[in-house]
């Protein structure tokens, strides 16, 4: 009989994995292509790959019981490279906090936004895999933008014309 994962480590196993292949698709992006927009309407590049720093910071601020609408984020670099090997230090960090964290630390609730003008309050370990999902939508941008600018997109859940399995 297989042993039942807590829903923690399942959150942190997913959030691992999840993690590595995100990072594949950053590493792969033009370090000169920050500015890079498939649309006006688009955010640039830098400013994508800037949402997964701060996202992880969200998770750590919920973690840490110091989640706050409002609060500011970190300044990121205009470098694309910088913001990569920040994403990359700052998970290896969120990792062992994730690990650990009392089990506690998952059971409180945050505060975040419901809709248009509307908050809800979120149980702590429902806002990560929020904050997770969210990551995998935008790397599914990502992406987009990567071939869009002349990169070689790597193989995500399965091959990709540019990371053929065969």
């Amino acid at each position: 009989m297989a042993d039942t994962v807590s829903a923690r480590q399942h959150f942190i196993d997913t959030f691992a994995r999840e993690h590595a292949t995100t990072l594949k698709v950053a590493r792969a992006f033009p370090v000169d292509r920050g500015d890079f927009r498939p649309h006006e309407r688009s955010s640039p590049a830098r400013q994508l790959l800037s949402t997964f720093v701060r996202e992880q910071e969200m998770i750590r601020r919920a973690l840490s019981g110091n989640f706050q609408l409002g609060a500011g984020m970190p300044q990121l670099p205009d470098d694309v490279g910088a913001i990569v090997d920040r994403f990359d230090a700052d998970f290896t960090t969120l990792l062992g906090e994730l690990r650990s964290a009392p089990d506690a630390a998952f059971g409180g609730t945050v505060t975040f936004y419901a809709g248009p003008g509307k908050t809800a309050d979120y149980p702590v370990l429902q806002f990560m895999w929020f904050m997770l999902h969210d990551q995998i939508h935008h790397r599914g941008q990502l992406s987009v933008y990567l071939r869009m600018a002349g990169g070689k997109v790597p193989s995500i859940y399965g091959p990709s014309a540019d990371e053929p399995w065969r």
